[in-house]
């Protein structure tokens, strides 16, 4: 029964175009477009999800790895090749693990089982290394009553400027600019 689907799976393998693009793997959870953050505590739960198209060779497998800032690779899971999503709960990957994972920015890469560096090729996987993800250590409640602001300081000299006052000191001098460049171009006029 196995030696059967192996040799449905190659004759499929074999009839696919030349022409044919390279599959891609589009990320859904969370977003590509922009950079979620996620808590680096227990019970926090990460959903990662992704979509096929031009997927014609249907992978055996799916790796799924992420890549810190300072390229350390964390192994995450090993996935059947239709797989369509993964959940990932970092504070227990790390006690299972014996890893530290830093709060900072990871890259997700997913791959099929020709590898990460797999060229492209029609209708096969091409893999995917564009999620970008943070994670982050919640810190403890502290009541705003005693909170202090750590990159302020009471001594005068450093001293900024509160937003407003720099808007009104801009508008004013736009408007002297402004004035003073229409005055001129009406004494050129009336010179005329």
């Amino acid at each position: 029964m196995s030696s059967s689907s192996s040799s449905s799976g190659s004759s499929s393998h074999t009839s696919i175009p030349q022409s044919a693009p390279a599959g891609v793997l589009s990320m859904t959870r969370p977003p590509q477009a922009s950079t979620s953050f996620f808590k680096l505590a227990p019970g926090e739960v990460i959903t990662f999800g992704w979509s096929f198209s031009g997927v014609l060779a249907t992978p055996t497998s799916l790796t799924i790895n992420a890549v810190g800032v300072n390229s350390f690779t964390y192994s995450l899971t090993s996935l059947p090749g239709t797989a369509t999503s993964f959940l990932w709960t970092p504070y227990d990957y790390e006690q299972t693990n014996h890893a530290t994972l830093q709060p900072t920015f990871y890259s997700l890469q997913i791959f099929d089982n020709r590898g990460l560096g797999a060229t492209a090729a029609p209708g096969s996987l091409s893999p995917n290394t564009a999620l970008t993800f943070g994670l982050y250590t919640p810190q403890a409640y502290q009541p705003l009553a005693s909170w202090q602001c750590t990159v302020c300081s009471g001594s005068s000299s450093s001293y900024t400027a509160h937003p407003a006052y720099v808007a009104l000191i801009a508008t004013f001098l736009v408007m002297f600019l402004s004035g003073f460049g229409l005055l001129r171009n009406a004494l050129a006029y009336t010179r005329r």
